[in-house]
């Protein structure tokens, strides 16, 4: 770190992104991506004359991609904001919903980028205890009079809620904004974005990264009120209001006209997903339920370090995390089916040496 760093941002740990190796050919299983391309529309989307448009400034109203997700979601395209991924947006949301100082809350197992963008914005972490089980217990949130950040499903754990129980929650807290961070809610869970018609403090964030096929153009948006909206709309013009590039937005676009497309890409990975969960119990593994594009299980004959270790040697990535309640665990990305076989195969081998 420089002599010139500002001190309020030394103290910062910064948020540590999946193993993006160059070294060697892997199985990936370790950033939740997609295993299937986008669909054929986006690849004709991204085309020459795109590519020419390219010395141009991208719309900074995203008013296509607005128009096709509020026809999609069937709200107004003043209530959604498109962003640079959906970690941009719940960069915003933490930025806009909380002045310097105030709690904010969160579960204490969930998406690592939490407590950076809390620290960085220098709110107090609220990070709430879940149950035994990993499942986060809904009553804990209810009346706490701060912002509340729940992804659902959670990650690492694959659980969610229902909307029953998040309407409670955001009903609970009427003065405060509730952010729903449902990054994989297309993989089983069930989507809040039509109670953001009713509760004018619920805010649901979703990515074109996961379901969508479009990690590597990072392109997410938000639903809401139209005053939730607007805040995020003035923070984004006042630090970059050509946030999303022309490519991604043209592909964004393309991606909600194939809608069938992603939803079969879904079924397939549901599919496969009980596939692996069936065949790592049968070796012994306890696993939640989970309801994402990836599988939190744990072994009691290895060490999920030593798990993660040895399947990066044998090719196959998968993601560890060093919290003590995490450490036994490891995450797995749902791939093609084959990919599946391959690790499933290779994870017996291992435990018959282990």
């Amino acid at each position: 770190m420089s002599r010139f760093m500002s001190g309020r941002f030394e103290r910062l740990k910064e948020y540590a992104p999946g193993e993006q190796p160059q070294d060697k050919r892997y199985i990936k299983l370790n950033t939740n991506e997609s295993p299937f391309p986008p669909s054929p529309a986006v690849s004709a989307a991204v085309n020459e004359r795109a590519v020419l448009d390219l010395r141009l400034y991208s719309d900074p109203r995203s008013a296509a991609l607005k128009a096709a997700l509020a026809g999609q979601f069937g709200v107004s395209s003043e209530n959604v904001f498109v962003g640079n991924g959906s970690d941009e947006i719940l960069s915003f949301a933490f930025m806009a919903f909380c002045e310097k100082g105030e709690k904010i809350s969160y579960p204490e197992i969930s998406y690592g980028f939490y407590p950076v963008f809390a620290e960085l914005y220098e709110l107090q972490k609220n990070e709430l205890a879940l149950r035994d089980d990993f499942s986060i217990d809904p009553k804990m949130y209810h009346g706490l009079d701060t912002m509340i950040v729940l992804a659902n499903p959670n990650a690492p754990t694959g659980l969610c809620l229902s909307p029953e129980e998040i309407g409670k929650i955001a009903s609970s807290n009427p003065d405060r904004v509730v952010v729903v961070d449902e990054a994989y809610v297309d993989f089983g869970a069930e989507s809040v974005a039509a109670l953001t018609k009713e509760l004018d403090n619920l805010l649901v964030v979703q990515t074109f990264s996961k379901s969508r096929s479009l990690a590597g153009a990072r392109l997410g948006f938000a639903l809401g009120n139209k005053e939730l909206i607007s805040d995020l709309e003035k923070l984004k013009f006042s630090t970059n209001p050509y946030n999303v590039n022309r490519l991604s937005l043209a592909a964004g676009v393309a991606a909600l006209n194939e809608q069938e497309y992603y939803d079969n890409n879904c079924k397939k990975i549901i599919a496969t997903r009980e596939y692996t969960s069936k065949e790592l119990a049968k070796m012994g593994f306890w696993l939640t339920e989970s309801r994402a594009n990836f599988l939190f299980a744990r072994h009691p004959g290895i060490d999920g370090q030593e798990l993660y270790l040895t399947l990066k040697e044998r090719g196959i990535l998968v993601r560890h995390f060093s919290k003590p309640r995490l450490r036994d665990f490891v995450r797995i990305t749902i791939g093609r089916q084959e990919d599946m076989e391959r690790l499933v195969l290779t994870v017996k081998e291992i435990l018959e040496n282990a």
